[in-house]
């Protein structure tokens, strides 16, 4: 179990702080959707009900979008462009490990199945990483929709107004200024790093050039 541990502590503590805040969210956003309506001489909702219901749903999609959308982004991105002096980006000049024909190490021992297979397995799974994040980001906008849609159409009800067609609100400038108000965020903090890495250090992580490595350097290694 402490070598299991030891092994996984990153991704263990990423997802461990992620139901954390994740639960933190949920009781503030149930608090705060009685609060108004409270005040908006509404009844209650059971905290069951918030869970299931659109401001919930909305709220939390809405910010899983643009945390895909930003890593299948960098992810493709980096494939093609360069900066120079980034642990996050690849040389400028000459081709690294990650551009490797992988069908020249179709026999060599520990090669994942897919590149043991080739065809059609290989070019799927040669880029499986990118579509799993555009997967997952087309999910996210889809609920965020979803979602977003049964909350307007709650507040819409509760005004004597007539409720929209998912269409109609998808297409809606509250629809789109909820994404690109996260979209934005998240592109300005991923070009945060890959400038700053350029230029700053934090001793022992992977994410940074070693402390003593000329500005110029690009990549990690």
């Amino acid at each position: 179990m402490r070598r299991f541990l030891r092994e996984n502590s990153l991704s263990i503590v990423m997802f461990g702080l992620f139901f954390v805040f994740l639960l933190a969210q949920s009781l503030t956003g149930w608090r705060t959707t009685n609060q108004e309506n409270q005040e908006h001489q509404q009844p209650t909702e059971s905290y069951v009900g918030y869970l299931v219901s659109g401001s919930f749903a909305e709220a939390t999609f809405e910010n899983w979008e643009s945390e895909f959308l930003q890593m299948a982004g960098f992810v493709l991105l980096t494939v093609f462009l360069r900066q120079k002096g980034s642990p996050e980006s690849k040389n400028v000049e000459g081709e690294e490990p990650v551009d490797e024909d992988p069908n020249e190490a179709r026999d060599r021992q520990g090669v994942p199945g897919p590149v043991r297979r080739g065809g059609l397995a290989l070019a799927v799974y040669q880029n499986s990483l990118s579509l799993a994040l555009i997967a997952l980001f087309l999910m996210s906008f889809l609920f965020h929709a979803l979602g977003g849609h049964a909350e307007y159409n709650q507040q819409q009800l509760e005004h004597g107004e007539a409720p929209a067609s998912l269409i109609s609100f998808v297409t809606s400038s509250q629809f789109w200024f909820q994404s690109f108000q996260n979209w934005q965020s998240e592109f300005v903090a991923v070009g945060t790093i890959v400038v700053l890495s350029i230029f700053l250090r934090q001793k022992g992580s992977p994410e940074s050039k070693p402390v003593a490595a000329p500005h110029e350097e690009t990549g990690s290694s």
